[in-house]
Formats: C-alpha cells, sequence, structure tokens
C-alpha cells in the first residue's frame, strides 16, 4: 500500500487480523424452534403419533427446528398459545376463536378438508331404548348425557346450541337427568359404551377412527343422530412469526401443511388432506357461542 512502511503494513495486518477474529468470535444467533401444540381430544397415544410426524414433517420443509408439546386440556391449549409458548396449533373452531381473540393478528391458516363441513353424532347405549333418526331425537329429554371438553366444539358448543333449539328455552341441565364433562371424544365414546351414560356427544371423525382401531362395540353403543354441517378444526398461527423466522414464513407454513400428502400424517388426523382457510370461516362459531353464553 503506497505510503506504508513495513513497520505500518505490518499493523494494518495486525489489525485487520484482530477484526477478522472478532468477526469469527461472534456467535450466530440460533433460530428458536418453532413450537406447537393440539387440543387433546383423543387418546394421549394417537395424539403423539400424530404430531410427532407433524414436527419432523415441518423441520424438513421448512427449515428451522419444531416442537411438539403436549397439554392436558382444551383451555391449555389455548393458554400456550395466548402466553407464546406455542406459535402454532391444532385448535377445534371454537378454541381456535377463542385463540384468536386473544392474540390479535393470530390467523387460521389451513383446516382439514373434512373441516369445512364437520359433523357431531349423537351416540346412545344399547339399553337407552333409542333408535337412530334424521330428526333431532326429543326422545333423549330425561337421559343422563355427557360433552366432551367443556370447550369442545363438537364435543359441546355445537351439540348444546341444537339441544337449545330443540328444547326452546330449555339448557342442557334442564333438558337431562345428569349432565356430565368427558373431557375428550375417545372418554365420551367409552362412557356411552358402558352405560355410565345413556347418550353423548362426540366428533364424527374420532367416532370412526375408534371404529376402525376396534375400540367400539356395536352392540352396546350406536350412532342415532347426525348434525347439520358447521366448521370445525385448523391450524392456528401467531401473527409474530414473521418478525421471528423471516418475511414470508406464516406463507411458507401454510403451503407446507397444504402440501402434506403422506397417508401416514393425515390417517391419525382422519383427515384426507389440508386445505387453506382463514378466520372468516369460523364467523358462524363467534355467532353460536353468543347465542349459548359460551362467549362474551
Amino acid at each position: 500500500m503506497p505510503g506504508l512502511g513495513r513497520v505500518g503494513r505490518f499493523a494494518l495486518g495486525l489489525v485487520s487480523l484482530a477484526l477478522g477474529t472478532a468477526a469469527q468470535a461472534q456467535p450466530t444467533k440460533p433460530v428458536p424452534p418453532l413450537v406447537f401444540t393440539g387440543i387433546p381430544d383423543q387418546d394421549e397415544s394417537r395424539l403423539v403419533e400424530r404430531f410427532g410426524k407433524v414436527a419432523t414433517y415441518l423441520e424438513a420443509k421448512l427449515g428451522v427446528p419444531v416442537r411438539y408439546i403436549p397439554v392436558k386440556s382444551y383451555p391449555a391449549a389455548v393458554t400456550a398459545f395466548t402466553n407464546g409458548q406455542v406459535q402454532l396449533a391444532w385448535f377445534g373452531g371454537f378454541t381456535g376463536v377463542q385463540a384468536r381473540r386473544a392474540v390479535p393478528g393470530s390467523q387460521a391458516i389451513a383446516q382439514g378438508a373434512e373441516d369445512a363441513a364437520f359433523k357431531t353424532y349423537l351416540i346412545a347405549h344399547a339399553g337407552s331404548g333409542l333408535e337412530p333418526s334424521k330428526d333431532f331425537p326429543q326422545a333423549i329429554a330425561g337421559k343422563t348425557f355427557t360433552f366432551g371438553a367443556r370447550a369442545s366444539t363438537s364435543g359441546r358448543l355445537m351439540p348444546e346450541y341444537f339441544i337449545r333449539q330443540a328444547f326452546p328455552g330449555k339448557n342442557p341441565e334442564q333438558v337431562f337427568a345428569r349432565v356430565g364433562f368427558s373431557g375428550d371424544h375417545s372418554r365420551t365414546i367409552q362412557l356411552v359404551q358402558s352405560g355410565a351414560f345413556a347418550v353423548g356427544a362426540v366428533d364424527y371423525s374420532v367416532w370412526d377412527l375408534d371404529t376402525k382401531a376396534g375400540k367400539v362395540d356395536p352392540k352396546a353403543v350406536s350412532v342415532i343422530w347426525e348434525s347439520p354441517p358447521f366448521p370445525d378444526y385448523q391450524w392456528t398461527v401467531r401473527g409474530d412469526v414473521d418478525r421471528t423466522y423471516g418475511p414470508g414464513f406464516t406463507e411458507k407454513l401454510k403451503d407446507a401443511l397444504v402440501g402434506v400428502t403422506d397417508p401416514a400424517i393425515l390417517e391419525p388426523f382422519g383427515r384426507s388432506k389440508f386445505i387453506p382457510v382463514t378466520n372468516a370461516a369460523y364467523e358462524p362459531l363467534v355467532e353460536v357461542g353468543r347465542s349459548t353464553g359460551l362467549l362474551d
């Protein structure tokens, strides 16, 4: 370099070396894992199988660490999402509404193809004397009845709505001899199958999965009514993930979910595929929640 003697060039070299060493010493900030959860709507072993495969798939597609954490209840899933413990969740229709109301900017991004027109089954113990009907079975009045979880869409919100429509001016406690809450759909099936309750409300997809798994005794319990369709489960993501993982991450995540084709991932969900969805699809549940007093 012109104007610099040997000593000057040597000193400049030392400065450059020091700066380069300092730059190398700066640690690269690790990308935090994308943490997700799902409502505990059925057997825990099935949930671990289901969500473990989702975590592996998303990690490969997104290029960031992905981790699933289980929760013990529907409200716990909403709380984990609200406080930022998880950034993504597989919610039921109603829990999704609750979570997005609590976290402005969060978005429903994908649902199962079957979730656009979901159904509740009313199931009955063989000893109840109840028979299958296309019309709402008024004869369930006076029987014992179990919902699923208190915040379940197909196990509580929608069946309560249909019950109130069928018996105007009455709440479930006034219609039935006894009302229970099982906590999840698989448990509802087992309680009705055992005769602990005469009637129950259950997610039709869990009924189908448990039937295929040989957990349903058709001589002891059967479907007596199928509800009109309503929107249900969905993947909801917090609105701050693009700040954490980079611009366009939400779209990349949606594309990854919609792009799932592996039956090993889809079958534990009881879904044929995932399709795009927006918050607007769940507005009907807001109205139902208000009409039943379950949502402010």
